[in-house]
Parts: structure tokens; C-alpha cells; sequence
């Protein structure tokens, strides 16, 4: 049953003259805590941020004297009491709000200031299922609700960025808090409780193995605001989960201007994808625009798998993404800063390459410790129009498969190497995708069409401009292992890659013409084998 309002108007300016302090992270407290000292308001508190404030010299007054109730229960249960809530929610201008306040001894808190249990950071820790569950804040965001669907009389504070704000803004009023800045702050303060819940309802999710959850929510924290989004009529803001993964959300920004929209979405798949190639088994270089690879290649040195990943399409990579699986070291620095690129991601980066990388101001440089584990769990999300998608991390890796051979000649040991590479980098390709590949470096890569056909060609036509540019005698795709993410649904994308020169075929199977384009793969002596998986990426 719906709860009628009595409809009382909310005051634009009320004064502080309690407030209730109850932090976990405590920067910032005490200097807050002494303003409001110095204009007079009366500091209650809990615990912790009790002792921080009394050892400041600050006089506090504990929250058990008020309540009348001691804490319990190691802290569990010290701040939900109708004392404590009761001075949150009164409604002061109902004159019944008012008498049960006299009655029950209920004094106003006109001020909350509460951030907290750092069940977000514990989380990403790795912390054990039991210190995990003991970080769930429950006094917390009951005081943190109470306080913000009674903000027309209280201000909540859930953020220390936000001190100063109502520092200046108490000084701009004779110390009271007007009604937009206690609207503000409300709307923050659910957000912020719903982003805590969403991390909690998805670690119990992980922690049980729920693959799909009555009710799925994904919650963020403001990073950055960004100066616009996929285009500048378009807002946006780049919010972080609390996921310890490394990449673009975790990694440190050593250089360069605040990474756009397109450069974040893009700079996560460059380095997704040179996750796929361990640091210990070789150097490799992934080039991206626009979400998709340009060129993908290992090689004897960091160096040479950033030459021989340019190669494959030099024109596109002008402006991309550089993504690299091992310390980013000077000889590769000198070769990169020879192009314009917008990013270069790694794991490290040697003083000499950042030394260099340094001449190139406006190019950013990100460092992330370590690679993402492309075998680890986790979501995916996007929005559709009324609706949220939710999928589990495509995280099949090509090295676990059972490959089968399906044509009458078997792949060399060459030719299944070749597939392997273009089947890893064919899972990051958008689909329609296809992608040729020899000795550990794509020689054309098709992405986005809708027809297989087109993404063949489309792949072969870059090899051979790259041909060109290289002064080749002929295309890489010549011998070449080519790559579907998806089946064939007929043998005209197969006799493309074929009339394209390659040798050796790598794709999921499963379709209704299997026999149909095996025959054409057994006609022209290709060997094919099925991986039993596709990797559609859309």
C-alpha cells in the first residue's frame, strides 16, 4: 500500500545544528568535522571515527550515550535505533512528527555525514568468503536512506570530495543548507547505495555460481567525466566497478591528454586481445581502430612484433591503439613515435622508453602492472532500448580445444600454429569477421560485414595493398591460414579465402552445408579443421 504525503512543503534553508558522523574511510574527517565544531553544530559519532575525532580534541559525543544502548555485538548493532533513525526521518514542520520526538526523546540530526565498509575494495582484494560478508555495511545505508528521503530537512554526506562543497556552503548561509544542495546530495547518496549493493548482489552471484540472477544490476563510480562521447553531442562518463582486472579501467595514465570515449572502448579491446598471447611465450603487438585490429603480430623482439603488426595495414593504424603484452622498452618506443597514435598500453615501461614516449606530449601512456587472465570469469553488459543484455566473459581459449580435422590432408605443424594465431585474434574481430595469418602475423583482417563473402575479400584486398606497401612479390595471405569466427553457411566464403591463396582453414563448424564446404576444401587440397566454437563479437 502506497503512503500518502501530507504534502508539507520543504524548506529552502534549514539550519545545522546536529550532525552524526559515522565514516569508514576517515580522510578528510577531522578538518571537516572541526568547521562544523567552529560553527557550533553538535558532533555525534560511532566508533572508530569517535576515537578519531575525541583523539583530535574535537568534542564528540558518542552515539550509546544518545541511543541509551551500547554497542553490540562487535559493532554489528550500535546506530539502528529509533533515536538514531528517528532523528533522521521526522518530518519537523508534522506537528505529530514533533510530539513523538518530545515523547520519545527523539533529538533532530540535521546533518549525516556516513561513507562505507570498504566491501568494494575487500572484494577486489580477493578477501575470503567470510571477511567479505563481515564487509557488508548494514547500519550504514540505513542511515545513508534514512537521511536522503528526508532531505528536505537533512543533508547526507557519502563522499569526502563533497566536504568543502557544504563547508562553503554552510559559511554562504549563516550555517544552514539550502534545499537544491540537500537535493544533490540525496540523489548521490542512492546512487551511491545502489552501486554498494550491485557489488555485493554480484559477488554473491560469483561466490554461488549463479550464472543468471533473478535481478541483475551493474553499479560504477564516477572515474572521470568525459568532454563528450562516441561523438561531441553526446555526453558521457567513464565509471569504474571495483574489478581488479587489469586494464584501461585500473591502469595508470603516465602521459598524454584525459582519454576520450573512443579512446577507452578501444584501448580495453587492444588490450584484451594481446592478452591472448602469454608475455612468456614471445613479444606481441596489437594495433587497433575503432574497436577492431589492424594488425596483430609476434616476433623475435617487442620491436619487431610492433614492425610486423604495422605491416598487415600501416594506413589504418594511423591515429590507433598500440597494445603491447610485455615492458614497453626504447627500441619499440623509437619505432612507434615514428606514427601518430593516440595510445600506447602495457604492462611497464622502461625510464628510456618513457623518456622517449615523453617527446610526444598529447600521446597517452598507460601502464597496467600485468595482463588480464583471458581464461578468468566474469559479465559483459549493454543496454538495449527498456533493457540491460547480461553474458558471461567469452573466455574459451583456442589451446583448450579439441581441434578436428575434417578434409582429407591434415594442417602442417606450420599451418595449425597459423590457425591457432588467427583463431585467437578472430574471437576479437567484429563479426563478419575473417583474418589470414602466417608465421605469427596477420596478413589481412576483415571485420564488420554482413556477408562472410565480403569479409574475405575485403581482408585479401588489405593483404595485397600491404603487398604493395611493403614491396612484396605477393600478398601474405599466399599460404596463409585464414580464420571464421563463425561457420561457413556456404562454400563461396571458403573459395574466397582459397582464391586469396590460402592453405589452411580454422572455424567453428556446425552448419547445415558442412559436407557441402568441406567437399570444396577437399577439391582444392586445403586442409580444414573445427573448433566446435564460434566467437561472434557484435
Amino acid at each position: 500500500m502506497a503512503v500518502v504525503s501530507k504534502k508539507i512543503p520543504a524548506p529552502d534553508l534549514v539550519r545545522v545544528r546536529t550532525a552524526l558522523l559515522s565514516v569508514s574511510d576517515k580522510s578528510g574527517i577531522v578538518e571537516f568535522a572541526l568547521a562544523l565544531h567552529q560553527r557550533g553544530v553538535r558532533l555525534l559519532s560511532t566508533g572508530g571515527t569517535h576515537k578519531t575525532l575525541a583523539a583530535a580534541g574535537l568534542p564528540v559525543i558518542d552515539v550509546s550515550e544518545i541511543t541509551g544502548f551500547p554497542e553490540i555485538m562487535d559493532g554489528r548493532v550500535k546506530t539502528l535505533h529509533p533515536r538514531v533513525h528517528g532523528g533522521l526521518l521526522s518530518i519537523r514542520d508534522d506537528a505529530d512528527h514533533v510530539e513523538a520526538m518530545k515523547l520519545h526523546g527523539i533529538e533532530a540530526i540535521d546533518l549525516s555525514v556516513i561513507n562505507l565498509y570498504p566491501f568494494e575494495q575487500v572484494r577486489a582484494a580477493g578477501g575470503d568468503y567470510p571477511t567479505t560478508v563481515e564487509n557488508i555495511d548494514i547500519g550504514g545505508p540505513a542511515m545513508i536512506r534514512a537521511s536522503a528521503k528526508n532531505h528536505a530537512y537533512v543533508a547526507v554526506v557519502t563522499d569526502a570530495a563533497d566536504y568543502p562543497e557544504v563547508v562553503a556552503a554552510l559559511a554562504d548561509n549563516d550555517g544552514q543548507t539550502t534545499y537544491a544542495l540537500r537535493q544533490r546530495l540525496a540523489a548521490k547518496a542512492y546512487a551511491r547505495t545502489a552501486a554498494y549493493d550491485a557489488a555485493i548482489s554480484n559477488w554473491f552471484a560469483e561466490a554461488l555460481e549463479i550464472d543468471i540472477p533473478s535481478y541483475r544490476v551493474v553499479g560504477g563510480t564516477l572515474k572521470e567525466k568525459m568532454r563528450y562521447g562516441e561523438n561531441p553531442h553526446q555526453s558521457a562518463g567513464f565509471y569504474v566497478t571495483g574489478d581488479n582486472r587489469p586494464g584501461v579501467a585500473t591502469a595508470t595514465l603516465l602521459q598524454g591528454k584525459q582519454l576520450s570515449y573512443n579512446n577507452i572502448n578501444d584501448t580495453d579491446a587492444a588490450f584484451e586481445l594481446v592478452a591472448e598471447f602469454p608475455p612468456e611465450n614471445g613479444p606481441a603487438c596489437a594495433i587497433i581502430k575503432h574497436a577492431n585490429p589492424c594488425g596483430v603480430a609476434t616476433g623475435s623482439s617487442l620491436a619487431a612484433a610492433y614492425r610486423r603488426a604495422l605491416a598487415c595495414d600501416s594506413v589504418s593504424a594511423f591515429g590507433g591503439i598500440i597494445a603491447l603484452n610485455q615492458l614497453l622498452d626504447a627500441e619499440t618506443a623509437q619505432e612507434i613515435v615514428k606514427l601518430f597514435t593516440e595510445v600506447i598500453i602495457a604492462p611497464q615501461v622502461s625510464d628510456e622508453a618513457r623518456a622517449i614516449i615523453a617527446a610526444k606530449p598529447n600521446l597517452r601512456l598507460l601502464t597496467t602492472g600485468a595482463l588480464p587472465d583471458p581464461r578468468s570469469a566474469g559479465i559483459m553488459a549493454k543496454t538495449v532500448s527498456g533493457g540491460l543484455l547480461v553474458q558471461s566473459r567469452d573466455n574459451v581459449m583456442v589451446e583448450d580445444l579439441d581441434l578436428k580435422v575434417v578434409t582429407k590432408r591434415a594442417p602442417t605443424a606450420t599451418e595449425l600454429e597459423d590457425m591457432k594465431f588467427a583463431f585467437k585474434i578472430a574471437k576479437h574481430v567484429k563479426s563478419n569477421a575473417v583474418i589470414y595469418a602466417k608465421d605469427g602475423q596477420t596478413a589481412g583482417i576483415g571485420a564488420g560485414q554482413m556477408s562472410r563473402v565480403d569479409s574475405a575479400r575485403i581482408a585479401a584486398l588489405k593483404a595485397e595493398d600491404a603487398a604493395k606497401a611493403l614491396g612484396l612479390a605477393a600478398p601474405l595471405t599466399k599460404g596463409a591460414a585464414v580464420a571464421s569466427e563463425a561457420f561457413y553457411p556456404f562454400a563461396d566464403g571458403l573459395l574466397a579465402a582459397i582464391a586469396a591463396g590460402a592453405t589452411a582453414v580454422i572455424q567453428p563448424g556446425g552448419s547445415m552445408r558442412d559436407d557441402e564446404v568441406i567437399a570444396a576444401a577437399d577439391e582444392h587440397g586445403v586442409a580444414m579443421v573445427f573448433t566446435g566454437v564460434r566467437h561472434f563479437r557484435h
